[in-house]
């Protein structure tokens, strides 16, 4: 039995989630409209453009680049996630896309030199232009908000990199769904692409 679960509720009040919630919202909706729209429509065509796309992150923003990559694939574009089994070797023409807060995660850094090597595009969605992928991009998506190590914050109170990770799900949702408002196919004929081995 869990002896904390009664004097921590009886610690948070409605009023704390709910102030929370308004923090939480209001932070995501500002830095989503301070995202320049000409980067997320030339992302966007990038993707569609390329023969094959490939999507290279750690941590929590490697799990937001692999829903990214779901969605993607739910088109009918033909993508691959950095790091599993059966992923091909990037070639000449294809596109990364990595996701980085501080634009300096030594793996997805490794990646963008890989790519570069090879000739592939890269599209980068980071807080720093000037770092590593940021200047290495072809296509840059910047994001106004704090590095995960950025503590002492004006941008946000929530903590290391939230911000960044919350707005980089809805970047890709939203690239996601302009992709999809400028084809013909209906929902039922992206679901016949969803998974059906699980």
């Amino acid at each position: 039995m869990n002896t904390m679960a009664e004097p921590l509720t009886e610690a948070i009040s409605q009023q704390d989630v709910l102030d929370t919630m308004d923090l939480v919202h209001s932070e995501i909706e500002a830095t989503v409209r301070g995202v320049k729209p000409q980067q997320v429509i030339e992302l966007a065509a990038q993707l569609r453009a390329a023969p094959r796309v490939f999507v290279a992150g750690a941590g929590r923003s490697g799990l937001a680049l692999r829903m990214a990559a779901m969605r993607l694939m739910h088109l009918g574009l033909a993508v691959h996630v950095a790091g599993d089994a059966t992923t091909p070797a990037i070639a000449e023409g294809d596109l990364l896309l990595v996701a980085s807060g501080s634009g300096t995660t030594a793996g997805v850094v490794q990646n963008v030199r890989t790519a570069q090597r090879v000739g592939a595009r890269i599209a980068a969605i980071t807080t720093d232009p000037s770092s590593p992928i940021g200047s290495a991009a072809h296509v840059l998506v910047e994001v106004p908000a704090a590095g995960k190590t950025d503590h002492g914050s004006s941008i946000t109170r929530q903590y290391s990199g939230s911000l960044f990770e919350q707005a980089l799900f809805l970047i890709t949702e939203i690239v996601f769904h302009t992709l999809w408002s400028a084809d013909d196919a209906t929902a039922q004929q992206l679901w016949q692409r969803h998974a059906n081995l699980e």
